[in-house]
């Protein structure tokens, strides 16, 4: 059975979308990767409407990607803030990626909102795709695809 023949039901790509390929989600893990928590800031900083962004939060603290964490400031309600689970930070290196490829082909000239660095030694952040062997960096023509084994013809 080849690629086209395989049905993509099980695709880990297609099913990584349905839970956050929506540019508005995307938006939010960015803005939670880099600190906001609360739904006003969010709002604020994303600009996007009160009833998408509830439903954006809703949708990630099912999928197990955000939890809520009470807080109340004085003289107010009890209100949520939204962290990053274990499972949303680790959503962490595909953001880099989108970034990554962000500053190599649609950044303009005044260049980029976040310089994210080693904190070590100073150097720009990359993300990059090597084998769990650690070989060096690779490139798309030193991997072979296989189809896995929940590969199935299509229907």
């Amino acid at each position: 059975m080849e690629w086209l023949e395989a049905s993509t039901e099980n695709c880990p790509v297609q099913r990584t979308l349905d839970v956050v390929g929506e540019k508005w989600t995307l938006l939010i893990l960015r803005d939670a990767v880099n600190g906001v928590r609360r739904f006003d800031d969010f709002h604020r900083h994303i600009g996007l409407s009160e009833a998408v962004l509830s439903d954006r939060l809703r949708k990630l603290v099912s999928a197990d990607i955000l939890k809520t964490v009470p807080y109340q400031e004085a003289g107010s309600r009890s209100r949520n803030e939204y962290r990053l689970t274990r499972k949303g930070w680790d959503l962490w290196p595909v953001l880099m990626a989108l970034s990554q490829w962000g500053e190599a082909y649609a950044l303009g000239a005044e260049g980029p909102v976040l310089d994210v660095r080693h904190t070590d030694c100073d150097a720009p952040v990359r993300v990059v795709v090597e084998c769990s062997a650690e070989h060096a960096t690779l490139t798309p023509r030193e991997v072979t695809a296989r189809l896995g084994s929940g590969a199935h013809p299509r229907s």
